[in-house]
């Protein structure tokens, strides 16, 4: 189970650090880009993403490419993120692929296929991208999720669903009050979480599906690779959250460049120390900037800064694992 393995890797590096790869043709180092071309700023990427691994593959347990940053430079760029998504493997990291993809029935399935899974040949099948887990969204609803999630039981990969945002507009809809049904109120009441006017925020309707997909998808150390993606800009909403998904494993973006703090996060986290994973970006691949260390260097100095920070915290909070010590 996807679950298993993240949570191993995490163990084995006694951390739930992730560093986010999301390059930016302004903000790479100059040296890495040969010519004018497509194909250029494509290989650039790929340097620096495998640098970037390279800095950080003892540190921590995973990465996560954000393909948009990739696939703009057309089948270049795909090629890059491909053979990154593959370097990264290649050195025992677990690769969650922010792609945010959102479909339904067979179109879904082909996301998930070429995504997650394998895709057929004529005699054969195989794996395409073959990322450990990937970003989905969840606005079409369970039409849009249950291919994903069929999927991920097929291959033992493992899917972050958009609950909680951490961009500052994700209240235009994702806090919208949304009145309840019957069952979903008692589902609520059940988890001990209090409403008003049996109403609910949007979000909290949608970590109510997740943790029903989560339910029926946990591994062995009691943990789902079915989650969801929860702003560290948002520590209250994500003490409520953890509530309702008890038995998931969080992705939490907006640590670092966003102004999420290490206390930000605690919430994500179970008493055990589990359940969630921090990722950091452009504080960490673009921390060189100012500075005349090597892109590389700055990105580990700044990751071993992150870890610190964060598992200070889970000390200070009583979250610390008690096999990491």
């Amino acid at each position: 189970m996807m679950s298993d393995k993240l949570l191993d890797a995490i163990d084995k590096k006694r951390n739930p650090c992730i560093v986010g790869l999301d390059p930016v043709l302004e903000r790479i180092p100059m040296d890495l880009i040969k010519g004018n071309s497509i194909a250029d700023v494509a290989n650039a990427y790929l340097e620096f993403s495998c640098g970037i691994i390279d800095a950080v593959a003892d540190l921590v347990p995973g990465v996560k490419p954000q393909i948009a940053f990739y696939e703009k430079y057309k089948s270049e760029g795909i090629k890059a993120f491909e053979k990154t998504v593959d370097y990264a493997k290649s050195k025992g990291l677990v690769v969650i692929e922010d792609g945010k993809r959102n479909e339904i029935s067979h179109t879904a399935h082909a996301y998930a296929d070429g995504h997650l899974g394998e895709v057929s040949t004529l005699s054969s099948s195989l794996p395409s991208f073959d990322v450990d887990l990937l970003t989905v969204t969840p606005y079409l609803g369970s039409d849009g999720i249950t291919p994903f999630v069929d999927v991920c039981k097929k291959y033992e990969k493992g899917i972050f669903i958009l609950v909680k945002t951490s961009n500052p507009s994700s209240a235009e809809f994702q806090d919208r009050l949304v009145r309840l049904k019957d069952s979903e109120i008692q589902e609520f009441h059940n988890l001990g979480i209090n409403l008003q006017k049996n109403e609910t925020e949007m979000y909290n309707l949608v970590a109510l599906l997740v943790n029903k997909y989560a339910q029926q998808t946990k591994g062995s150390r009691g943990y789902s690779p079915i989650g969801p993606v929860v702003g560290a800009t948002f520590p209250q909403q994500a003490e409520i959250l953890r509530k309702i998904m008890p038995d998931s494993i969080f992705l939490v973006p907006g640590y670092g460049a966003q102004e999420g703090s290490a206390k930000d996060v605690m919430n994500c986290f179970n008493p055990d120390g589990y359940g969630a994973v921090i990722n950091n970006a452009r504080n960490i691949i673009y921390a060189y900037e100012g500075t005349d260390m090597h892109y590389a260097q700055a990105a580990r100095i700044a990751t071993q800064d992150m870890i610190e920070d964060i598992c200070s915290a889970m000390e200070v909070a009583g979250k610390y694992p008690v096999g990491w010590r």
